[in-house]
């Protein structure tokens, strides 16, 4: 075994997670055709450059076995020695089982080779009925650079052909319902065999199998480093994953879920009302105690309490540290989960020339000036415009005098964040040019304090927050880097080229005017021996400590301080009672709380906490002036990206981007206010939900409805208005007695429906539908 090293929570320890054995491990030696693991560059060749990841744990040193964070049991990726195969390049296999098997669920590890890519494909699933079912996979990139999606295996580098990148890299899980009651026969891969478009890898499959008697069986149990505060008792949150592999739904009064261990008991147990076959549910049970012991989970339904023992558990709420293992260990909040909606906020000098062109050749407008000084990226026009506009004599800097500020008012903008629904607020605090919108102390003076509206507007806006709207949750977005900042030089780096005129860099060498090569001013710098000890970490502890921001929304990752940053902060959050997060675009793996793809969503719902920043405009997250009105976002194109995000376990940090004198365009104020209105009428159907484990969304031609959960109910919402019936082909927990009812509508209090062949159909009055706009809302509440 090499001494590759591992930011995985229970890498090679079941214990870890408390896993039971009855995960089964496909054989998938027959179909392996790649070798992705070497133990020097150039080995291997998992992608079309001859890359791949460094040696782990060979399946040959004694079958070592891998238990991920989701309970389930694989025979451990890795290195099998020189020339040998270690995975399979999908290509549309089909892996016949030995005998057909009745499973609750396929889990496989797997990854995508193509850099910045998303690999999409479906697996087939055939039972011994002849029927099929599918599921997407969707695989992110086996490493990327400045913003990190964080896998279920981290391995702290990769081999590029001829060197080491101390980039991470990663394998990612997913876990995919199968057809309750159904016997699987052969499982078909993906068809993904293209190099340049990227290929989707799997390592490892297993089979979480119903082979015993209980209905409903414990998956998993972690416990976590959350808390709840019960009074004067800070009990440790632990985190049950229950699955039902049998025939019959859990209903009436539900489930209850406990822990009994050597020093540990229960404060607050879990329930779970509805659990139908087929389905998953994560329950939270509240402990209190610490130690590594063998521990009794109870369930308890309709007065019969079974038990599922796991062992070596380690329980406690600890301080962290800056070790890699341990800072893994820290997760996104409960109200960031539950939070579902946030506004992010760009604003700058970048907002006086306010210049992105449009659409189709639209991109940032923030990026003003590193396109106009990077001609082979500048595919919208940003360098002809500065020329036009301003002539060839004006610097960046100059923009300064005319970042006025002149009509923000703070109290004003947190109470149009409230109005639109959203729960929390991310305000860029620096961006890219290195313009601090805070009071940076000693580490800069180019800043909103000295130069421009001559305002602390981070400063203002928070306590705006805290004293109109305390609800909301208040962020910093805080870029990494500075352009052309000379003391980021020795860390300075490029992902840009003719080869790769999409890429960025950020030199830290002073940036030359484009037309008369004069260098441009850097107004405000002060010199410093290391950025990272003297600027970037300083001003991430001012955000953290002075201003007490409650969300480090890190931008261009690349070389950093967060390690320390992060233990630091969490500690100090934890004394204080304030439970924070970190992004994934923070440079370091382990301190990602959740991931962050940017204009996108996913297809399906994701188990590890993701949310997705995009614009009110098509394509800028500062203010572009090129923007017609009616290309910015209305209500409804808002409220449905919200629900689907939502649906998939996902978050919406939704931007808007002010004018140069703090005005912010009336088509954005507008739309924000109508959802608003919508979202407060349907708040039940988004906020503190969970995804639906059997399906996120159903697209047939005539249904296109997205699902939430709460313990007593599940919500369907129909992005496209119905007409006389809506019919949902899916395995809906629904009961006789149950009631449906359409959210946000008068009359719409009791609806009839009916279940059958695998199909809801629910009826309702036209005028019903007519009432409503934007997206309809049928809520079925567990009575039964």
């Amino acid at each position: 075994m090499s001494n590759t090293r591992l930011w995985v929570l229970a890498f090679a320890s079941c214990a870890s997670y408390g896993a039971v054995a009855r995960s089964t491990s496909l054989d998938l030696d027959p179909f392996f055709n790649n070798q992705a693991f070497g133990t020097y560059p150039g080995q291997s060749a998992f992608d079309s450059l001859n890359q791949s990841y460094p040696a782990a744990i060979s399946y040959y040193a004694g079958n070592e076995t891998f238990v991920s964070s989701s309970g389930i049991e694989y025979i451990a990726p890795g290195y099998r020695g020189s020339s040998t195969p270690d995975n399979v390049i999908c290509a549309g296999q089909t892996i016949t089982l030995e005998r057909p098997r009745r499973a609750f669920a396929l889990s496989v590890l797997h990854s995508s080779d193509v850099r910045k890519k998303t690999i999409l494909g479906n697996i087939t699933f055939t039972y011994s009925d002849n029927t099929t079912s599918i599921a997407e996979l969707r695989s992110e990139p086996w490493w990327s650079f400045l913003a990190i999606n964080k896998g279920e295996i981290v391995y702290d580098k990769f081999y590029t052909k001829n060197a080491t990148n101390f980039n991470t890299s990663h394998i990612f899980e997913l876990e995919a319902a199968l057809f309750p009651g159904k016997e699987l026969t052969a499982i078909t891969l993906p068809n993904t065999t293209n190099a340049t478009t990227g290929r989707i890898h799997v390592f490892a499959a297993s089979l979480w199998e119903n082979d015993h008697e209980a209905s409903v069986d414990v998956q998993s149990v972690k416990p976590t480093q959350k808390w709840i505060d019960y009074g004067h008792t800070r009990s440790q949150v632990v985190e049950v994953t229950v699955n039902n592999a049998g025939t019959e739904c859990v209903h009436g009064d539900g489930l209850a879920v406990s822990i009994k261990g050597t020093d540990v008991k229960t404060v607050k147990p879990g329930h779970i009302k509805r659990l139908c076959p087929g389905d998953q549910k994560s329950v939270t049970v509240s402990v209190t105690g610490s130690g590594e012991c063998t521990t009794d989970v109870h369930i308890t339904y309709q007065d019969i309490t079974t038990t599922h023992t796991f062992n070596d558990l380690s329980f406690g709420l600890t301080n962290w540290t800056d070790t890699t293992s341990d800072l893994a260990r820290h997760e996104s909040p409960q109200w960031f989960d539950d939070a579902k909606f946030g506004i992010f906020i760009h604003w700058g000098p970048y907002s006086v020339p306010a210049w992105g062109n449009s659409t189709p050749y639209e991109s940032y407008a923030e990026w003003f000036w590193w396109y106009t000084t990077h001609p082979e990226g500048d595919k919208s026009g940003f360098r002809d415009y500065r020329l036009r506009t301003y002539g060839p004599d004006l610097n960046y800097d100059d923009f300064f005098a005319n970042f006025t500020a002149a009509k923000y008012e703070p109290k004003d903008l947190v109470d149009l964040i409230a109005d639109s629904g959203a729960k929390y607020f991310v305000i860029t605090t620096k961006h890219h040019d290195g313009f601090a919108m805070f009071d940076a102390g000693n580490t800069t003076n180019r800043s909103s304090l000295h130069y421009g509206p001559r305002r602390d507007v981070v400063k203002e806006l928070f306590n705006a927050a805290k004293t109109y709207q305390p609800a909301l949750k208040r962020g910093t977005y805080f870029s990494l880097p500075e352009w052309f900042n000379p003391s980021w030089g020795k860390y300075g780096f490029a992902q840009y080229g003719p080869e790769n005129p999409g890429g960025t860099t950020h030199p830290g060498i002073i940036a030359r005017n484009p037309f008369t090569n004069e260098t441009e001013p850097y107004t405000g710098y002060i010199p410093v021996e290391d950025f990272i000890q003297d600027v970037m970490v300083p001003q991430m502890d001012i955000l953290a400590y002075n201003y007490e921001t409650e969300i480090m929304w890190c931008d261009a990752g690349a070389s950093n301080g967060t390690a320390d940053f992060a233990y630091r902060w969490w500690n100090w959050a934890r004394e204080q009672g304030r439970d924070v997060a970190i992004n994934s675009r923070c440079g370091t793996a382990e301190v990602n709380d959740f991931d962050t793809p940017e204009y996108a969503t996913f297809a399906t719902a994701q188990r590890r906490k993701w949310e997705s920043n995009q614009g009110m405009d098509p394509f800028s997250y500062g203010y572009n002036r090129a923007t017609p009105d009616e290309e910015y976002m209305n209500a409804t194109t808002l409220i449905t990206t919200l629900v689907d995000m939502v649906s998939k376990n996902g978050n919406l940090l939704l931007n808007i981007g002010p004018r140069a004198d703090g005005s912010i365009p009336q088509p954005e104020i507008d739309a924000l206010r109508e959802a608003g209105v919508w979202i407060a009428e349907h708040e039940e159907a988004i906020f503190n939900t969970t995804y639906w484990f059997q399906k996120a969304e159903v697209r047939d031609g005539k249904t296109n409805v997205r699902f939430t959960q709460t313990d007593d109910a599940l919500y369907i919402t129909s992005l496209e208005q119905p007409s006389e019936k809506l019919v949902v082909q899916a395995p809906m927990p629904i009961l006789e007695g149950d009631q449906v009812s359409l959210l946000g509508v008068e009359g719409g209090e009791q609806l009839e429906w009916k279940f059958e062949d695998g199909a809801l159909t629910i009826l309702f009055d036209e005028s019903l539908i007519e009432s409503g706009k934007h997206a309809w809302v049928f809520k079925i509440e567990y009575l039964a």
